[in-house]
């Protein structure tokens, strides 16, 4: 049995960058979404209208991510990710600095639509820099991704605390993060000259995958695509429950106190950091379908040990499980696009990501909802019931080792072996 010997300098590089881009958006994310009270005060937007402003995030991040798909037919993701996170960034200071709300609302409206850019492009490179390693690497961009989040809540833990304006929080952060993420566009996986990347003469090709249906397509057909797009819905409705309402539901549910409602969230983001940074090893020595299962079935019995959960410290138990389960089946669901779209692996990243927006968007009102007409604890079977769907979906994610042959789906993504502008 050879051993892949892809893991050349130029790659490493390439790896590194797009690790800095995933931690940097994690961080900017996390530093906006924790402080939604703090920015609600700022400009005096109610209750009424605050859903109004979270709903129109991800909607228009969508569509940033649908435009992406057309727009890396003439350019490559790199430049996208090079041009898109930067403004992200600066989008957060801009909502630490503005004192009315129509700029408020128009700074939110590009950050959605740069958030859907840069979100899509990274996923791009990631799963053309898999590719291109030969062997499961998704998993650590996004445990990355989870440890700029972790930091990102940290420092807006730490703002609130010391009562810091939002600009003086969020200023000096963007100067540290914006240039590391210019910076690291020079070795994006794709900055090179236009040449293919080669694949490593020591790993096989493998020959297009085979569905039920005969041969991978070329295209992106829907049939094919849509049951990674419901499971990729489904495992946001799950996180975007567990960020919603962990707190809530501890503290109005379980019984806990004020402070021990802050535990659940963070306890889940650091399970799902763990979960994700041994991940690719299990991918690499199980297989997908057998990580996505095992992820699956964690997270059922997480959402199963919330709902009967006596008491606060079970309720945490249970979403300490939820992160380890939920945390591998997102980045597996993009590196599946990319194994059962190799010729077209861009465009159905792309469009898989809009189902994050989707999942994001539909979670919390539904468990509102049921919880409102129910009661909470029963609202938690709804993403127990939605996140087990999976389960019939495994397969999807595709047999056999994960490993990769056959170059990229265009010529001109990526030339690991250069180092240069992003321009």
């Amino acid at each position: 049995m050879t051993a892949p010997t892809g893991r050349t300098p130029a790659l490493r590089r390439g790896r590194a960058a797009l690790g800095v881009s995933f931690f940097v958006q994690g961080a900017v994310f996390a530093l906006l979404v924790t402080r939604i009270p703090a920015i609600q005060d700022r400009y005096g937007v109610s209750d009424g209208l605050l859903p109004a402003f979270l709903a129109a995030v991800p909607v228009l991040a969508g569509v940033g991510s649908l435009a992406t798909e057309r727009v890396v037919k003439r350019v490559r993701p790199g430049l996208v990710l090079w041009c898109s996170q930067p403004v992200a960034c600066l989008m957060l200071v801009a909502v630490g600095s503005f004192g009315t709300l129509a700029p408020f609302a128009v700074t939110m409206g590009v950050f959605g639509l740069s958030v859907g850019a840069l979100d899509a492009s990274m996923n791009m490179l990631g799963v053309s820099l898999q590719r291109a390693y030969g062997r499961s690497i998704m998993l650590g961009f996004h445990a990355v991704y989870s440890l700029g989040g972790i930091v990102g809540a940290s420092l807006a833990w730490w703002g609130a605390h010391q009562a810091m304006p939002l600009v003086w929080l969020y200023g000096p952060v963007v100067a540290v993060l914006g240039p590391a993420a210019l910076l690291a566009g020079r070795w994006y996986p794709d900055a090179g000259s236009g040449a293919p990347t080669p694949v490593p003469a020591t790993v096989p090709a493998e020959p297009a995958p085979v569905t039920a249906a005969g041969p991978a397509p070329v295209g992106v057909g829907l049939r094919l695509l849509l049951p990674l797009c419901l499971v990729m819905a489904f495992a946001y409705i799950g996180d975007s429950t567990v960020s919603n309402w962990s707190a809530k539901y501890l503290r109005d549910v379980l019984g806990g106190s004020e402070q021990l409602a802050t535990v659940p969230y963070n306890l889940y983001m650091v399970t799902a950091l763990l979960g994700r940074a041994v991940g690719d090893v299990g991918v690499r020595r199980f297989g997908a379908v057998a990580v996505v299962r095992c992820g699956t079935v964690l997270a059922v019995l997480g959402f199963g040990v919330v709902a009967a959960a006596p008491g606060p410290w079970w309720g945490m138990a249970g979403f300490g499980l939820l992160g380890l389960g939920l945390c591998v089946i997102v980045p597996q669901t993009f590196a599946a696009a990319g194994r059962l779209f190799p010729e077209a692996s861009d465009t159905a990243v792309a469009r898989l990501n809009v189902f994050n927006y989707v999942g994001f968007l539909v979670g919390s009102p539904l468990v509102g909802v049921v919880g409102d007409a129910w009661s909470y604890r029963g609202a938690m079977a709804v993403p127990l019931v939605l996140v087990a769907v999976t389960l019939l979906h495994a397969r999807s994610f595709g047999a056999g080792p994960a490993r990769y042959g056959g170059g990229h789906e265009r010529p001109r993504t990526a030339d690991v072996g250069r180092s240069g502008h992003p321009l």
